[in-house]
């Protein structure tokens, strides 16, 4: 019966999924509707599958950016939400540039990036970092906050020292957070990808999908376009698969939030 559910959960999302594509292409079909307006998903289907080893490389160009701005993003948003929670008084005078960094529009800031930077890569990885980091910041951050204080004074009674009590109790309390900080950034970080991509202009042999996209909508050719977004969506949801899977992994054996998810 359990297998029966879980085959049903599944089953629901993809059926209606077919649903919908079903009715978008008989509304073309019957409405006669050109494909450079609105092109059915047999066309894109066929965009995607005649040209999907370009489409493909260019999409390898736009993940790598992502998820070098994803780690890149792990790495320092962690360790400025560790610094901020050192001090109150850091934290105070710190933490409003990181949330500058958040509601900061990314196109507002792209034209100085590229002008003081040469190497294209470069300008979309910090482009794209800027977009992710700031979740893995926040959340570390209140992970960091929130451990029992009970425990902090069980530490301090035992004469635990600043690093023993910074490793074996206020970094495993901010994990989840972290974790779940960085499931939200994974997104993010594509997003400012594609962003950084459309703003730079990047083009030809060697762009990333983003620039195809763009490409395939200047030339109303709509059905590649739609194939350009279909690889983007299912590398966003294949990314959130991913790291939601390492969260499970990280903490199913101590961690309310993942025994619970477990069957």
């Amino acid at each position: 019966m359990r297998n029966v559910g879980s085959l049903a959960r599944a089953g629901l999302p993809v059926a209606f999924g077919l649903m919908v594509l079903a009715m978008w292409e008989l509304a073309v079909r019957v409405n006669h509707i050109p494909a450079y307006i609105v092109p059915g998903p047999l066309a894109v289907a066929e965009a995607l599958w005649s040209s999907a080893p370009e489409l493909i490389e260019a999409l390898g160009v736009t993940l790598e950016i992502t998820i070098a701005a994803l780690l890149l993003a792990a790495i320092t948003g962690a360790g400025i939400a560790f610094l901020l929670a050192q001090s109150r008084l850091v934290e105070q005078t710190l933490f409003p540039y990181a949330v500058f960094l958040q509601v900061t529009p990314i196109v507002t800031i792209a034209p100085f990036v590229i002008i003081w930077i040469e190497n294209i890569f470069v300008v979309m990885l910090i482009l794209a970092w800027m977009a992710a980091v700031f979740p893995v910041i926040s959340n570390t951050l209140l992970g960091l906050k929130s451990a029992d204080p009970n425990l902090k004074e069980l530490f301090r009674l035992y004469g635990a020292s600043r690093r023993q009590t910074l490793l074996r109790l206020l970094a495993p309390s901010a994990l989840p957070y972290f974790l779940g900080g960085l499931r939200i950034s994974g997104g993010l970080a594509l997003i400012g990808t594609v962003v950084a991509e459309m703003v730079a202009g990047t083009s030809g042999t060697g762009s990333g999908l983003a620039s195809r996209l763009l490409e395939a909508s200047y030339r109303l050719e709509l059905a590649r376009a739609l194939a350009c977004f279909v690889l983007l969506s299912a590398a966003g949801f294949l990314l959130y698969l991913t790291l939601d899977a390492l969260s499970q992994r990280l903490l199913r054996h101590w961690h309310e939030s993942a025994r619970s998810a477990e069957p």
